[in-house]
């Protein structure tokens, strides 16, 4: 994929404060945006349409499945979740670093798609922490909360493979350490050949 911003892979498992991390690390830079996935689960309560996610039927996501016009899906918990090709195109294109908040299989297809993507998970402090996070959510069933936590074990074994791990224990220290990481991956050899390339043409030009 061919654009000026970074493309960046935010991934966690279910109550470990990503929506709270990614709040505070856009608000730490306006270049910073969010990519909204669409989604087939129903909203919760206080999340809008267009702005938390996309609320779609099963039948239109299929169909952006088979059109191809998804940069990435995954079914998770019974319920699928994508991201629009285009609308992260059009973004990156413009000079914005986008931040797709997503889970470990759409991560793995990012990974295979867009090689120079970012790639960092946030890891709760503990399992015990993670469960009670859950729990005082209050949005799960005893079915559905023992689901989230049989898959939170299989995406923390594939937090290895992320470029970086960030552990949340204090929502406001785990933006600023992304922000870090986002900062300094920009500055990255394999990141900067262009410009060193410039550089070098430009000193050619130089009258001695």
């Amino acid at each position: 994929m061919n654009n000026n911003g970074l493309l960046i892979v935010l991934s966690g498992p279910s109550g470990s404060g990503k929506d709270t991390v990614l709040e505070k690390l856009l608000k730490l830079d306006d270049n910073i945006v969010k990519s909204i996935s669409a989604t087939t689960r129903p909203s919760r309560d206080g999340e809008v349409d267009g702005k938390d996610y996309f609320f779609v039927s099963e039948e239109a996501f299929c169909d952006a499945i088979s059109n191809k016009t998804l940069l990435e899906h995954a079914k998770y918990c019974g319920n699928y979740y994508g991201t629009s090709k285009k609308v992260v195109e059009k973004l990156l294109n413009s000079g914005q670093d986008v931040v797709l908040k997503i889970e470990t299989e759409g991560a793995r297809q990012i990974k295979e798609k867009c090689e120079d993507s970012l790639r960092i998970f946030i890891l709760p402090t503990s399992m015990e922490v993670l469960a009670d996070r859950l729990f005082k959510r209050g949005t799960e069933d005893k079915k559905s909360l023992e689901s989230r936590l049989t898959r939170a074990v299989d995406e923390i074994a594939y937090s290895l493979d992320y470029d970086y791990i960030v552990i949340n224990d204090d929502a406001d220290k785990c933006a600023r350490n992304i922000y870090s990481i986002i900062n300094a991956e920009k500055f990255r050899v394999c990141r900067m050949k262009n410009i060193v390339n410039e550089v070098l043409n430009n000193a050619k030009t130089i009258d001695r």
